[in-house]
């Protein structure tokens, strides 16, 4: 089994179970569409064409609220007095973004929930409500629905591959430092932080990561043209404990399908994949207590929340350090893979997105949702990592392929991903 902060998380269990029954605060009018994707939204005018971008509500815009998915923030923080630098890009090209995006509150929390300004809506069979993800579920939501063509998440420990997983799209976390977090609400600035698109498709991917590092476009293409077919990419297959047998198989038979070239990592390199995911867990926990403690005592703040500032407590007193100290012994680790194969790949989720419970999340199903990613290693690493939906056999859901590639390979990735969906 992976190796989790279970009796820890455990501990504050009847902490996060205080007021699950309490009804949740109305969300504020005038948001826009009914499915919770936006905190505040505004739709392209009919006669504006071009790229339709949103924007996570943890990314700074000037003259609106930085709402971190808070009830608090959204009552107590003044409007930005500039844009995140993030933005610089879309502001230059004059794209038309449509609205700041819904999240967990503080961007703490994994199944997507925001119990002040509601749960996005996903439906992603057409008919039942699945977990949206976190912590960017809005940001994912508004994509999935087709209100926006791209937009802008943020990734600490998964924040944009369990929403793309959860909601049927592409998402990409990019290299630690590669996109500026200046402007961003922090959670883990010094160790986990990242910025990243998200989208339906490829193509529309591609295009929000030209919004994010000048030259991309490039980039990808030097990265298409370099290798056109799978034929001589190496692909680490890594089994991990706990995946269901059925997902695994429908990565693999896709790999092989396109004509991949797959080497099995050894259960050597699995075990330190589990060490590195508890360690970034640790790391995620505890600087999330550290930037967000003032916070924890107000009643404003969600039960959910105030737990998992709980646990960052503990885990800063009691393993903050030490995970701190293997990081650099795991990216030696990565970097030896990397020397025989050009990506990684495993499933994003160990588990088909779960259906949203018809009450209050618990603590309990908060939990199989922790424990279900395999995202919190690579943001220990910072290497980037592709997810992106793949078909599984006799089901109206998909599942999700994790690729992950060596520093600064985002073009490269997304090669590897316009291989994996082709027709041919």
């Amino acid at each position: 089994m992976k190796q989790r902060s279970t009796a820890v998380f455990q501990s504050v269990t009847g902490l996060m179970l205080t007021g699950m029954l309490a009804a949740c605060a109305p969300a504020p009018a005038g948001r826009g569409p009914k499915n919770h994707a936006f905190i505040s939204y505004r739709p392209a005018s009919e006669d504006r064409q071009g790229l339709r971008l949103a924007v996570k509500d943890l990314i700074d815009m000037k003259g609106e609220v930085t709402t971190a998915g808070s009830e608090l923030l959204a009552k107590t923080n003044p409007p930005a007095t500039r844009d995140a630098e993030c933005l610089a890009i879309a502001r230059e090209r004059n794209v038309s973004i449509v609205g700041k995006t819904n999240l967990t509150e503080f961007a703490i929390t994994v199944s997507g929930r925001n119990g002040y300004f509601g749960t996005p809506v996903n439906r992603l069979d057409g008919k039942h409500k699945y977990i949206p993800g976190g912590s960017s579920s809005g940001s994912a939501v508004a994509v999935s629905s087709g209100l926006a063509d791209v937009a802008i998440g943020t990734d600490t420990g998964g924040s944009i591959r369990v929403p793309a997983a959860c909601c049927g799209i592409w998402g990409l976390k990019t290299t630690f430092g590669l996109v500026s977090t200046k402007g961003v609400f922090p959670i883990s600035p010094k160790h986990l932080d990242t910025v990243g698109p998200m989208a339906a498709d490829l193509p529309r991917l591609v295009e929000g990561m030209d919004l994010l590092q000048r030259g991309f476009k490039g980039r990808y293409a030097a990265a298409v043209s370099a290798h056109p077919s799978a034929r001589q990419i190496r692909i680490g297959r890594l089994y991990l404990p706990g995946t269901d047998p059925a997902i695994d198989k429908a990565i693999d038979d896709r790999l092989r399908a396109k004509g991949f070239k797959l080497v099995k990592l050894d259960e050597g390199f699995a075990k330190k994949w589990a060490q590195a995911d508890a360690d970034g867990e640790t790391i995620a926990a505890s600087d999330a207590w550290r930037n967000n403690r003032k916070f924890s005592d107000k009643p404003e703040i969600d039960s959910n929340t105030r737990a998992v500032l709980a646990k960052g407590a503990v885990d800063r007193a009691t393993g903050f350090d030490a995970a701190v100290k293997r990081k650099a012994a795991w990216k030696r680790s990565l970097a030896r893979v990397f020397q025989k194969v050009d990506f990684i790949a495993t499933p994003t989720l160990q588990i088909l997105p779960p259906r949203l419970p018809f009450w209050r999340s618990t603590s309990i199903f908060e939990l199989v949702v922790f424990n279900a990613q395999n995202t919190v290693g690579i943001n220990f690493s910072g290497n980037p990592a592709l997810a992106m939906p793949i078909a599984m056999p006799d089901s109206d859901v998909p599942t999700s392929l994790q690729l992950v590639g060596p520093p600064f390979s985002e073009a490269e990735l997304l090669n590897a991903g316009r291989l994996l969906q082709s027709e041919k």
